[in-house]
């Protein structure tokens, strides 16, 4: 039987301490028995050890990771790729390891291969912002939000429950799935929007900048988003976005017929559709 986990007694280290990192820090700042940060940019790592964020911080994974039996990979999914591959030559285990990356098909085959002493599991929070960086982060940023996990089938009990009270402690609600209906659903809710806001503002002239209002700036609100972390996501889900655009592409091809055709009774019907599956995704 596993050993009972209590989220008061761990030793968290988080990699990356950007949005999402940093605003875990401070949501479980004094709710750990201890919070280190791991981060490439050692301005990054000045500011969170100033700000008080984590308890240590440093740009080495080997000075930090060996003081934890918590690991939290929060760096863009490539990243998180590259820790894993690695980690077992910085911590020699025992380990949990939870990352937070925005795809999970790639990531739970690279923990599946981590050696035995690391308890692996998948997990994506459903929040964000558009402006990233620590300097943006909020302990806030996951109340309400649904937290996916996605377990291996090595993860253990005490894996889980780690993470039902870390969801818990954050006013996150927990959401298990497989890494499979994860990718898939996220590119059609997450993933493929993003490259229609982006699209969006790039192919709106300049000139109309006058008549932007807060209809244009909610819908190419995402635009913005790191274009490193969207180069990632896009790259490890790129079928199941792929996906997303065909069916995109079919709804928005029989929209333009009917502009075409001038036959605005069966648009009508058309956009009644699309409002009906709005109000029915978003309850």
């Amino acid at each position: 039987m596993d050993d009972p986990f209590f989220l008061l007694e761990a030793r968290i280290a988080i990699v990356g301490l950007g949005l999402i990192g940093g605003s875990l820090a401070k949501a479980l700042k004094g709710r750990c028995a201890a919070l280190y940060g791991v981060d490439a940019d050692s301005h990054t790592v000045s500011q969170a050890a100033s700000l008080g964020v984590v308890d240590m911080a440093d740009v080495d994974p080997a000075v930090v990771l060996p003081l934890a039996n918590i690991v939290i990979l929060a760096a863009p999914v490539s990243v998180n790729l590259d820790y894993l591959g690695s980690l077992a030559k910085y911590h020699p285990g025992p380990a949990i390891v939870l990352d937070m990356g925005s795809t999970k098909i790639q990531i739970t085959r690279a923990m599946q291969a981590l050696p035995p002493h690391f308890d692996p599991i998948g997990g994506h929070p459903m929040c964000g912002k558009e402006k990233s960086g620590l300097e943006n982060a909020e302990a806030r940023l996951f109340r309400g939000a649904t937290f996916a996990f996605t377990p291996l089938a090595r993860t253990s009990s005490r894996a889980l429950s780690f993470c039902k009270q870390l969801a818990r402690v954050i006013d996150a609600k927990a959401l298990w799935l497989d890494a499979e209906t994860h990718d898939r659903w996220t590119a059609a809710t997450s993933h493929f929007p993003y490259l229609i806001a982006n699209t969006l503002a790039a192919s709106t002239p300049p000139e109309a900048a006058p008549l932007v209002g807060p209809g244009f700036r909610s819908t190419t609100r995402l635009a913005v988003s790191s274009t490193r972390m969207m180069r990632d996501i896009l790259a490890t889900n790129r079928e199941n976005v792929l996906e997303s655009l065909s069916g995109f592409k079919r709804r928005l091809g029989e929209v333009e017929a009917m502009i075409t055709s001038g036959d605005f009774d069966a648009l009508e019907r058309l956009l009644a559709e699309g409002a009906e599956r709005q109000k029915a995704l978003t309850i």
